[in-house]
């Protein structure tokens, strides 16, 4: 049986993927990337019966954080970025122009997030994995005892994130793949920042741009 409460859904404004999770025994949860839609995701939350103590974020692209000073608000629970995307928040409303998108202003994050960092969920661990290349601060959230990682926009099912956007680089994201991602266990479900969830053994063997020979 699980010991985790997962939940995972798309959100406004760019379909990012927003993921629940919770520890059934204490109730905490905490919920990654609120691209969009906050009364949404709130409302999944309390249906789950859970209390958020923290948001992730992979990475500070607008369609993954425009939401979380809402869902701040709401639930008192503290924002986490790496440091290397502080740039990225900051630029929000030029982030939001430049798309179209209607501008919400959202406050610096609370706390700077390292990579190997432990983050608790109740008696759930996710591990937070530093893996740039989509952004300079781009993080994946690893929960071992699940066979589970978030990859934000880093990975995708036959696919990986876009390196032409603000502080992309190709071949520091294809050092994150491999060296961070391509580790993991075979059978370790991705969920991607948009889209279909998918599988480290999968990607291995059949992505487009990174297989392993």
């Amino acid at each position: 049986m699980s010991n985790l409460i997962r939940k995972t859904f798309s959100v406004p404004p760019l379909g990012c993927n927003c993921s629940i999770l919770g520890d059934p025994v204490t109730k905490q949860a905490i919920v990654v990337d609120p691209g969009g839609a906050p009364e949404r995701i709130l409302r999944e939350v309390e249906q789950l019966g859970l209390t958020v103590r923290h948001i992730l974020h992979t990475h500070a692209h607008f369609d993954h954080f425009l939401a979380s000073g809402e869902m701040q608000r709401l639930t008192g629970a503290m924002l986490c970025l790496h440091q290397d995307d502080l740039d990225l928040w900051t630029n929000l409303e030029v982030q939001c122009r430049m798309f179209g998108v209607p501008y919400v202003a959202v406050p610096l994050p609370e706390y700077w997030i390292q990579d190997e960092e432990r983050i608790m969920v109740g008696g759930v661990t996710v591990v937070g994995l530093h893996t740039p290349g989509h952004t300079p601060g781009s993080m994946s959230f690893h929960v071992p005892d699940e066979s589970l990682v978030l990859a934000g926009d880093t990975l995708f099912r036959g696919s990986i994130g876009r390196t032409d956007l603000w502080g992309g680089d190709f071949d520091t994201i294809e050092r994150s793949i491999r060296e961070r991602l391509y580790t993991l266990a075979d059978e370790t479900t991705v969920v991607t920042g948009h889209g279909p969830e998918t599988e480290i053994g999968v990607e291995k063997e059949s992505n487009q741009f990174f297989r392993v020979e």
